[in-house]
Order: C-alpha cells, then structure tokens, then sequence
C-alpha cells in the first residue's frame, strides 16, 4: 500500500464529475488498498478517487460512531438518497466541517439528518445502508466528491467569502497542488 498526495481545490479532478466504474481488476484494488492508507495518515473519515486525482466514483469511509460500532468499507458507483436538509443558520460547532483538499479548514455547513447509500463493493457485491447523523454527514460529503462538488460549495452566504479569503491567502484554487499525509506539515 501507498500514501497518495491529495488533491487541494483547484485541482480540475476536483470540480468535475467522476466516472463510473466498469473495470473491477486488480489496479482498482490497489487504489481501494492506497485509498484507505491515506485516509489513515491523513488522518480522516472519508476519502474520494477524485481527492487522489483519480476521475472514479469511488470512495472509502471509516469511522467509529458513539456506541462503538465501526463504520469502515468503499463505495463503488454509490447511489444516495437523502432526507430534506434543515432550515435556518448552519450551527458552528454541531455543524462543522473539514475537507481533506481544504486541509486544516473547518466551517459550517448543513446536511440532511438521514441519507441512504446504496453500492456495489470491491465484489461487485451491491449492499445498502441507512445512515443518521455523522455517518449521513460523511456519505454525503464524499458523495458531493463525486459530482465535482466541495463542502464549500454549499456554504451560507458570509463563509463563503471566509473561505474565498482562505484560499487567496494560501495560494490554493488553482491546479497542481496537494500534500502528502505522514510527510507534509500543513498549518492551521
């Protein structure tokens, strides 16, 4: 397994809509296999193909929820369906995000409560589960992946100008940048 540089906004893979999968062989294990070794150094929860440059929809997930259940596998050509979102201001602590391709930058965003994933796994086995809360949040933020689209992209008028600021400042929003977990410091 490998540690693979991930992709920071800007990158074309990024804001583009990844491809289906067709090709079930050994290179896409090996990307499954690298994929959940990044989310490990990075560290996070969740990791898309398109955040490691590769055009797929694929994705990995593992998280551990408040009653010790482990949460852990890939998505492949994921469906999701999801519960209406809230209404009102997103809520700066409860509803807090980060991005790996936004390293060390949390805001606010709101999600729907409940989500729906349905997937195939590395066996092309399709499985399917019904997710509240944090779990919901992270399919549908590595869903949003897939489909070109950025947890900043749907940030309430006011921290969207906050993270345009971000990104100015740190040079990031254009191709060719990324950090590799385990070896680049990124500050905060």
């Amino acid at each position: 397994m490998a540690v693979l540089p991930i992709r920071i906004t800007g990158e074309t893979v990024l804001h583009t809509v990844a491809a289906e999968v067709t090709d079930f062989d050994d290179s896409l294990q090996h990307l499954v296999d690298d994929m959940f070794e990044t989310m490990k150094m990075a560290p996070g929860v969740g990791l898309a193909a398109p955040q490691v440059g590769v055009p797929l929809r694929v994705f990995v997930y593992n998280w551990t929820d408040d009653e010790g259940v482990l949460w852990r596998g890939v998505a492949i050509n994921p469906e999701l369906w999801i519960t209406p979102t809230a209404t009102g201001e997103a809520d700066e602590d409860d509803d807090s995000e980060g991005c790996l391709s936004l390293p060390g930058e949390r805001f606010p965003v709101i999600r729907a409560d409940r989500a729906i994933l349905r997937a195939v796994d590395l066996d092309q086995k399709p499985y399917e589960i019904v997710a509240e809360g944090w779990l919901a949040r992270i399919f549908q933020h590595e869903f949003d992946h897939l489909n070109g689209v950025l947890y900043v992209d749907r940030l309430e008028e006011g921290y969207d100008r906050a993270v345009a600021k971000v990104i100015k400042k740190k040079g990031w929003g254009v191709p060719g940048q990324s950090w590799l977990p385990g070896e680049d410091h990124l500050e905060d």
